[in-house]
């Protein structure tokens, strides 16, 4: 490949991205594969090989927000935070963590809350909603624990805003795995600070 051919498809990639960043911030798209199908056609790129990473599209997307929705964004984004956190209060005895884009500040109005929470026995936060009278959905998710992938349980609670979190309930020992970083996993503290900024 010619340093010209590279350049370009760098540069598409960058352009995709970009595109793909401005749906999801003016259409409320929250599924990143989506958008960088759509921002490709819309590029007349359908057929290319070369779509942006996920990390890519979350860049231009706090760029983009940053630009041109520096004045709705943020109430959003603390709205969101603020619901996290009181669900992770809730929660707290399962040692929740925040993760993704209501934590990265891309998140938007259409986004959902992600909570992981810990506990080695599976039917502990069932239990826990059940008692507190709780409305949820359930269901399973599949994660990549110690390096295989296991079915674990999964609970969607809609609040009074409409806003979904989605919490999954992982075993004791992958809260020691050592994979969280505070920029992708954020406890109840962190969140805190995060608001109170």
């Amino acid at each position: 490949m010619t340093k010209e051919t590279a350049h370009r498809r760098d540069l598409m990639r960058e352009q995709l991205a970009h595109q793909a960043a401005k749906l999801m911030a003016e259409d409320g798209i929250t599924d990143h594969a989506y958008a960088k199908r759509k921002a490709a056609r819309q590029l007349g790129a359908a057929d290319t090989h070369h779509l942006p990473s996920n990390d890519e599209i979350d860049t231009a997307l706090r760029s983009f927000r940053m630009l041109f929705q520096s004045v709705q964004h943020p109430p959003i984004l603390r709205e969101l935070r603020v619901e996290a956190l009181g669900n992770m209060r809730l929660l707290a005895d399962f040692q929740p963590y925040l993760t993704g884009s209501v934590l990265t500040g891309t998140a938007g109005a259409q986004s959902d809350i992600n909570l992981m929470l810990f506990s080695d026995d599976a039917k502990a936060v069932l239990l826990f909603l059940l008692k507190h009278n709780i409305q949820f959905d359930d269901g399973e998710w599949v994660v990549r624990i110690g390096g295989h992938e296991e079915s674990v349980p999964s609970y969607t609670l809609t609040g009074a805003s409409d806003v979904q979190t989605h919490i999954i309930v992982l075993p004791e020992n992958a809260r020691h795995s050592g994979s969280r970083h505070p920029e992708t996993h954020a406890d109840i503290a962190t969140v805190e600070a995060l608001l109170a900024a």
